[in-house]
């Protein structure tokens, strides 16, 4: 069986058309840098993973590349006296991924839309690049799109991208409510 046309949009993407698509990748990387940080788009660059996503080339779903700064997390060191572990300067990790930042940001401009969900498409020496799939859930067309009722339906609340709870975030709240909340309670009684 013959492969199909997303399987050779995706060997780009892989080691086999690595050479090519760097060759290729640095003029539109120059472009995209003169760019603004958050673009619509006319159309994904990956559309194969754009599929696999739930991009549908209809009305109401929106494409939108967004441009983020790349750079370590170590913190500036401290002047004062400090033994080299507790300068709290490397080993420092971010709470959110970039792929989380990026459609955070698309959320917050495009504030009508709902996020559907997003991919890493390109990175350079200062910038990493995500396209993130926006929908517009007011739309009829949308609305009967079974494949979008479960973010456009009712008692999903809406923007779930930026009230969300990082994993650590319900995790350590967990945590807290087993362990502490029954040692708070006994507490009083002891005395």
């Amino acid at each position: 069986m013959a492969p199909s046309a997303y399987s050779y949009m995706a060997m780009w993407y892989r080691k086999i058309g690595r050479e090519v698509h760097e060759r290729l990748m640095r003029k539109i990387l120059i472009e995209w840098r003169k760019a603004p940080a958050i673009v619509r788009v006319e159309r994904p660059f990956r559309l194969e993973r754009a599929r696999k996503l739930g991009y549908k080339a209809k009305q109401g779903v929106v494409v939108v590349r967004v441009r983020l700064m790349r750079g370590p997390f170590n913190r500036r060191r401290p002047d004062s006296g400090r033994r080299p572990k507790r300068m709290g300067v490397y080993g420092i990790t971010a709470w959110k991924s970039w792929r989380q930042v990026a459609e955070e940001r698309a959320a917050r401009k495009y504030s009508n839309l709902e996020v559907l969900n997003s991919y890493w498409v390109a990175d350079d020496g200062m910038y990493r690049y995500f396209e993130v799939i926006l929908i517009d859930c007011n739309l009829s067309t949308i609305k009967n799109d079974p494949l979008y009722s479960g973010i456009c339906g009712r008692e999903v609340p809406k923007r779930r991208i930026i009230r969300r709870l990082r994993e650590r975030q319900k995790k350590t709240i967990e945590y807290l409510k087993k362990t502490l909340l029954p040692r708070l309670k006994e507490a009083p009684s002891q005395q």
